[in-house]
């Protein structure tokens, strides 16, 4: 729990559940808390040094969230997504994203943040640290959401994004599952920069379709490993 200790001053004098439960998510995006380990809550109370009643108020906005399931008598542990959870995931984000690169206006568009995405994934790339690969991703994708301008599609997509993680952390190879979209991402971010508006949402929709066969895939192949290990 010592990392922990190191996110308490995050909390200042305006400790709420709230904050409590932003920490918790970005450790549980991280893979801090991985999917299927029980959350203590001595542990993290005395961690961030806040009371009982606030640290369930956070568990239960995270449970609500689909990132913590609450199990009778054994407590609340990181979700373990189903296959059919990935899928949902990837319809809400054909949806949402799509939707936002559909209705930009005129350009040229603010693709400071995208441009960042890109650099970050090339670096983590280099440095063959494809876990980073994949968070430089999830960065990319958010940046895309944020062109809408909308601080409730920004809130959903930051939800969506964290429940997402949850399967790449039980993916057995992410340098296989990352390293493409890194050029993908290069390409749909030159799109935007000539104001190919109606090509880039084309491409993007064809971008998430092969991204949720290849998660899928791999997630399910992963996750009937794990549902056959007796020692899980």
């Amino acid at each position: 729990m010592n990392g922990l200790v190191d996110d308490r001053a995050l909390l200042g004098r305006t400790s709420t559940a709230e904050r409590v439960a932003d920490i918790l998510r970005g450790r549980i995006a991280d893979g801090y808390f991985p999917p299927g380990e029980r959350l203590s809550e001595e542990a993290i109370g005395a961690a961030l040094k806040v009371s009982r009643n606030t640290l369930r108020e956070a568990f239960r906005l995270l449970t609500h969230e689909r990132l913590l399931v609450h199990e009778l008598n054994r407590g609340v542990f990181v979700r373990v997504l189903t296959v059919e959870d990935v899928e949902d995931i990837y319809r809400t984000r054909q949806l949402v994203e799509c939707a936002v690169v559909r209705g930009l206006g005129k350009p040229p568009y603010a693709l400071d943040g995208l441009r960042g995405a890109v650099e970050e994934g090339r670096r983590a790339a280099e440095a063959e640290d494809w876990a980073g690969v994949g968070t430089a991703n999830i960065r990319f994708h958010g940046e895309l959401v944020a062109l809408a301008g909308s601080e409730r599609t920004d809130e959903l997509m930051r939800s969506v994004f964290a429940e997402l993680r949850l399967a790449f952390h039980l993916v057995d190879d992410p340098h296989r599952l990352h390293e493409p979209y890194l050029s993908r991402n290069a390409e749909l971010l030159g799109t935007l920069e000539e104001g190919g508006r109606a090509a880039a949402e084309k491409m993007l929709a064809g971008y998430l379709d092969d991204s949720r066969k290849r998660v899928v895939a791999a997630y399910a192949g992963r996750l009937a490993g794990v549902e056959g290990d007796p020692g899980v």
